[in-house]
């Protein structure tokens, strides 16, 4: 193992992953529907719209003033993106407000006890115009709603996501605080906005189901005890600045561990995960993923420089 990896990352005894951007996509790709029902290939019926999810890609991180920012560990790191359409918090998310990138992994040491995921990321809103009045007008921190990094994982007769998310703004208003997966809707009714009959189930997919509240709650997540972390976002849209997350699981006891974010680090013990029953031919899932939210009607990205996935 090399030198940079063991400075920059933390990774358990066994490293299945190391995707460093600047050399390619890696097998990184954006989510998409399920494109399988009868007689064109159309999507499962659902009230969420995940055809106009925008693309993952490679990017130099261009911007308007500054040209190309690069990455941490080169020119290039991988862009997910929203398009410029968002709802208000207490509703369901616009179709293209969210942006996915997942890679399609499946476990080959199903029964080892940990599993960690680490990066390097960068966000921000997109350089389109200077707005409103005061200080700073063009700069739009508060149109990020949130992102976060996660698995959708299926191993020893249980399906589940475990994840964390940075919730940034709620209809404008900052929060700046970490939550993780943990769904509290009462049934799949609930978990799917009061739908009869739609394909997902409670617990599934926590990014787009869930009821969202007013006050930033959401059906999909649990607050982090102490987890108000203000990250750094500099002084216009065209600055980023590359910050580290690891998330620690227990694929055993199927809890969190703890995770960590720059040099905090929150304490996650104890805190179940929770499972629903297995999904046919899927065995073995594993799917790192990363994701980022608008909260307003502008793009926002977020950049991930490199990722570590490890196991012990």
């Amino acid at each position: 193992m090399d030198r940079i990896l063991l400075s920059r990352f933390q990774p358990l005894n066994r490293v299945l992953v190391h995707d460093v951007f600047n050399t390619g996509q890696n097998g990184w790709m954006e989510i998409m529907p399920n494109f399988c029902e009868a007689p064109d290939f159309e999507e499962s019926p659902s009230i969420m719209v995940k055809h106009q999810w925008p693309p993952v890609m490679l990017s130099t991180a261009t911007f308007r003033y500054p040209g190309s920012h690069g990455s941490l560990s080169g020119q290039y790191s991988l862009k997910v993106s929203t398009r410029p359409v968002a709802n208000p918090y207490d509703q369901p998310p616009a179709p293209g407000s969210l942006g996915h990138a997942i890679k399609r992994l499946s476990f080959h040491h199903l029964k080892r006890k940990y599993l960690q995921f680490e990066m390097w990321f960068a966000f921000t809103a997109e350089q389109d115009k200077v707005d409103g009045t005061g200080e700073l007008p063009g700069l739009h921190e508060a149109s990020i709603r949130g992102f976060g990094a996660g698995w959708d994982l299926q191993e020893r007769g249980n399906r589940y996501f475990a994840g964390v998310r940075y919730l940034n703004a709620v209809d404008g208003t900052l929060q700046k605080k970490w939550q993780f997966i943990y769904p509290s809707s009462k049934d799949d009714k609930d978990w799917a906005y009061g739908t009869d009959g739609d394909w997902c189930i409670k617990g599934v997919d926590p990014f787009w189901f869930g009821r969202r509240y007013a006050d930033g709650r959401h059906d999909g997540y649990k607050d982090v005890v102490n987890g108000y972390q203000p990250l750094c976002y500099n002084e216009t849209d065209c600055k980023i600045n590359w910050q580290y997350l690891r998330l620690l699981i227990d694929t055993e006891k199927r809890e969190y561990v703890e995770m960590q974010c720059q040099d905090k680090i929150f304490d996650l013990q104890r805190h179940p995960i929770y499972c629903v029953s297995p999904y046919d031919r899927i065995d073995g899932l594993m799917n790192p993923l990363v994701w980022v939210e608008t909260d307003t009607q502008r793009r926002v990205f977020l950049f991930v420089d490199s990722v570590v996935i490890s196991q012990e």
